[in-house]
């Protein structure tokens, strides 16, 4: 009989901030501000894909903690043993899932600590790492712009003649660096620009994302929806009159209409109850600005074995990263758009063993392989795109990895 791996979670004191203690060595991460999950070190890895992917993360998850003998003393969302998920966009390409040997929480006032094993209590960083800052050089793209803009005047094509109300465009830039690409100088610089984003950092993919496609906690749902941007200036009173512009734009409502809708029909069929506000607001973050809706639900309390994954198969892909309706959107991305997305746009965080977890889509990020970088930007096309100002905002979109990579 084989013998169960001890799991142990312990409350912890003081302690450095939750991205200062991370090693260099597979970093894995879900931080905002002071709060979120670190982890490091690799206690099983595997990879999924398909239409059943989630579905197979799942039951490798779960055959995963039938193997541990938990200690658990904090109790509450994230503690525990932890599953890191990055899933891919589209179902061919390969998702990852990590479970790390060791995580540090901390939410509130609370911290905490779990390892895998027998051994001692791991011991953790006192002093702040010394990260190298890397400079990376970017391909060219000037032909690209313009194969990019020729694809976005062709999604306005078919939008007009084939019942298409909204498709997602990306498209990527790779960097190349002097040496090996080390995660956590990007996490501290993007954690430091852009407070109010979740950093994150699974199997080489690293980035901030604004949007949160999913919290579960305690049967409720939450779902932060963006769609609609238009770029700051950096003059305060410019900005002020360029969020009210934003607010009002027929074009942008629209967008973020089509986004809210698909979210809230996804949740609606596990909810007894759905909160969708009448209006968005403007999120400001420090290069752009968002229409943002927050969308919350109460579980059903009657539904069996609804989890992370259950919702996750019904969200993604969203209509703020795919378009609507989401059949024709995804062929038309097929189609035209020219790149494979991997996992850029789809869900990435955390997952816990009661099913529990907080993840977003995987925006404003790259993919790490050595000394380069693939980063990547979407735009939202609808009937009234202008290819010029998509390729425009898909540039500020690229700022803040371009940024954190000089």
């Amino acid at each position: 009989m084989t013998s169960l791996i001890p799991v142990t979670t312990t409350r912890l004191g003081d302690h450095l901030p939750l991205l200062d203690l991370l090693p260099d060595s597979q970093p894995s991460a879900w931080v905002r501000g002071s709060e979120g999950l670190v982890g490091w070190g690799v206690h099983a890895t595997t990879t999924v894909s398909g239409p059943h992917r989630f579905a197979d993360a799942r039951h490798w998850w779960q055959k995963q903690l039938e193997g541990f003998a938990v200690t658990n003393t904090v109790h509450g969302n994230g503690t525990g043993p932890v599953l890191f998920s990055s899933f891919s966009f589209s179902p061919d390409d390969v998702s990852v899932l990590v479970i790390p040997k060791i995580i540090v929480g901390k939410k509130g006032d609370k911290s905490w600590i779990t390892w895998i094993g027998s051994d001692p209590q791991p011991i953790l960083n006192s002093e702040k790492p010394t990260l190298p800052k890397t400079s990376v050089v970017w391909e060219e793209h000037g032909n690209s712009d313009q194969e990019w803009k020729s694809r976005v005047q062709s999604a306005v094509d078919r939008i007009h003649s084939n019942g298409l109300e909204k498709v997602v465009l990306a498209r990527d830039v790779v960097g190349t660096a002097p040496s090996a690409i080390d995660a956590r100088s990007i996490l501290h610089t993007l954690a430091a620009e852009y407070p109010s984003t979740w950093n994150f950092s699974v199997a080489g993919l690293v980035g901030a994302t604004p949007e949160l496609l999913l919290r579960l906690t305690k049967s409720m749902v939450t779902s932060r929806v963006l769609a609609g941007t238009i770029s700051k200036t950096g003059d305060d009173e410019r900005d002020l009159a360029l969020a009210a512009s934003l607010a009002r734009s027929s074009k942008d409502l629209e967008e973020h209409e089509y986004a809210v809708r698909s979210v809230a029909d996804a949740i609606e069929p596990f909810c007894t109850s759905i909160n969708v506000p009448e209006s968005p607001f403007v999120l400001h973050l420090a290069n752009v600005m968002h229409l943002a809706t927050d969308v919350t639900g109460a579980l059903a309390e009657t539904l069996a074995h609804v989890d992370a994954f259950t919702i996750l198969e019904q969200l993604h892909p969203s209509a703020a990263v795919c378009g609507t309706p989401r059949p024709k959107a995804a062929a038309l991305i097929s189609e035209i758009e020219a790149i494979s997305r991997g996992r850029y746009a789809g869900p990435v965080g955390w997952i816990d063993a009661a099913g529990d977890g907080e993840l977003g889509i995987a925006l404003r990020c790259g993919q790490i392989k050595g000394d380069s970088i693939r980063i990547f930007a979407g735009c939202g096309i609808v009937a009234g795109s202008d290819p010029v100002k998509e390729l425009a905002e898909s540039e500020a979109k690229f700022i803040p990895m371009r940024s954190a990579l000089l």
